[in-house]
């Protein structure tokens, strides 16, 4: 069992849902910025969410889930995750991210005029997501 002390709140918020609300000792996710590890009394930060796997690290376990870009306010004994769309590994329909990763390899490989190479990049990005969360 955690120390209590070393436990803070956590919370990730959909338009449609409320995804998690709970303890960590730690939350792992990815900023436009890089990689964050945040434990509690971290410096208050507001940093904009970058598709990736959030890891969660409950006293009792470890959590994942995919989460689609937004943002973190990130205070000394709270996270606050407001999220385009998060998603836990049993609702990922893997069929459907390995077609989705498919259409947008082949819209990037195939330079047609009119593609729009970064919306591809964002979905070829979040269906790798959703793979690796279901890992």
């Amino acid at each position: 069992m955690a120390d209590e002390k070393n436990l803070f709140d956590i919370e990730i918020i959909c338009p449609e849902r409320v995804f998690y609300t709970g303890k960590a000792e730690m939350v792992e996710f990815n900023s436009t910025e890089g990689e964050l590890g945040v434990y509690k009394m971290h410096q208050p930060t507001t940093t904009v969410i970058a598709p990736g796997v959030v890891t969660i690290h409950e006293p009792d376990g470890i959590k994942k889930a995919a989460v689609h870009s937004g943002f973190a306010e990130i205070k000394p004994d709270k996270v606050s995750i407001l999220a385009e769309i998060a998603e836990w590994p049993e609702e990922i329909d893997v069929e459907r991210a390995k077609a989705a990763k498919d259409r947008a390899e082949k819209r990037l490989s195939e330079h047609a005029d009119g593609t729009d190479i970064v919306r591809a990049e964002v979905a070829l990005k979040k269906a790798l997501v959703r793979l690796e969360t279901r890992k």
